[in-house]
């Protein structure tokens, strides 16, 4: 299956995310914060998707997402968010940005999905 990077703050929703795709058959690591998620980035490779809350301390997954896709290796990088904020401008900013955007309560069906669509099955990690 696909390598996913969960970023979120939430301890619970992150750990939530993370089981629910780790038993769909991904491989899965978690980041709390965008510094956090770019050194993962940095330490083990680009994942095939990256999972991204919107709001979060220091610097949000609207701000994050250009500067993952602007490490060597990521310009392409698919991405989800996942977030509970639902305004209109709030979605338009992370499809503007080409990534999926899933609202909170999620579906694991829906991310699944969302992830098979976007991600080749690769070896790595």
């Amino acid at each position: 299956m696909s390598r996913v990077l969960v970023v979120d703050d939430d301890p619970n929703l992150r750990q939530l995310v993370t089981v629910r795709l780790q038993k769909a058959g991904h491989r899965v690591l978690a980041a709390d914060s965008a510094a956090e998620a770019l050194a993962v980035v940095a330490d083990r490779g680009a994942p095939d998707v990256v999972v991204l809350d919107v709001t979060m301390p220091g610097m949000s997954g609207l701000e994050l997402l250009p500067v993952m896709r602007g490490v060597d290796g990521c310009a392409a990088l698919p991405a989800i968010f996942l977030s509970g904020r639902v305004d209109h401008a709030d979605v338009e900013a992370g499809r503007a940005l080409n990534a999926t955007y899933l609202t909170k309560p999620f579906s694991a069906t829906a991310l699944c999905n969302a992830i098979q669509r976007l991600a080749p099955v690769e070896a790595g990690w």
